[in-house]
């Protein structure tokens, strides 16, 4: 520490510790961002707290700057990966406080695609938000989903794709839960670079996502208005 612009994190206050928070995961800075959490939970915070204001927070610029075009996939690798060290910490915490779980998501990218990129990016941000996230992980036939949904009962379905190429596939899996009498059980997210609102509308989802902060806000608004069963 004998630079004189190093930042000393529990020097700072909880404004400008949350503020250099979102600095470090932008950059991706795994153990400034462990350290900051720890901090933060030292002062009395929530974990939840500590979860919405600093990394979801944190979490939700570096989703938009990579929209934008700013942030490239290695950058927001490194963003994720920081976020992911630091809910290691929370992870427990949360489950220990009860912190109020928006909903349960399943994930997956489609059969025949291998991009996991976006997934994994919304994925991050819906645990960040709140939501118990299965992620299924990439390729997924049919049975996949099915057997996903029927063994962990969530709110929502999310389905990835990024190639025009594995885009009707998703339509394959709708079509199966109509089948199985199960469509109307889940509300269906379904996002990547080649999908647009007119695809979602015609394959029979619920809702198109063109990126993780408008998953996030469509599954909080939708599950919120979901008639509990």
């Amino acid at each position: 520490m004998s630079d004189d612009d190093d930042i000393i994190l529990s020097e700072l206050d909880d404004d400008e510790l949350v503020q250099q928070m979102h600095d470090d995961l932008y950059d991706g800075l795994q153990e400034e961002i462990v350290e900051g959490v720890n901090i933060l939970l030292e002062r009395g915070w929530t974990p939840y707290d500590v979860l919405t204001k600093a990394l979801v927070e944190g979490m939700t610029i570096v989703g938009i700057d990579f929209r934008d075009g700013i942030l490239f996939v290695p950058e927001v690798l490194m963003a994720a990966n920081a976020m992911k060290a630091g809910m290691g910490v929370l992870r427990p915490l949360l489950a220990e406080t009860g912190a109020p779980r928006v909903g349960k998501v399943v994930i997956g990218t489609v059969k025949g695609d291998i991009h996991d990129i976006g997934k994994n990016l919304v994925s991050m941000m819906m645990e960040g938000a709140g939501f118990e996230v299965i992620d299924i992980g990439i390729n997924n036939p049919v049975e996949n989903y099915i057997e996903a949904l029927e063994k962990h009962k969530p709110d929502i379905l999310g389905m990835s794709a990024l190639l025009t190429t594995t885009m009707p596939y998703m339509k394959v899996v709708i079509d199966a839960l109509v089948e199985k009498g199960m469509r109307d059980d889940y509300i269906v997210l379904v996002g990547g670079a080649p999908l647009n609102e007119a695809f979602a509308n015609s394959i029979g989802a619920d809702a198109y996502c063109r990126d993780a902060a408008v998953a996030v806000e469509t599954a909080k608004a939708m599950v919120a208005s979901k008639p509990s069963a």
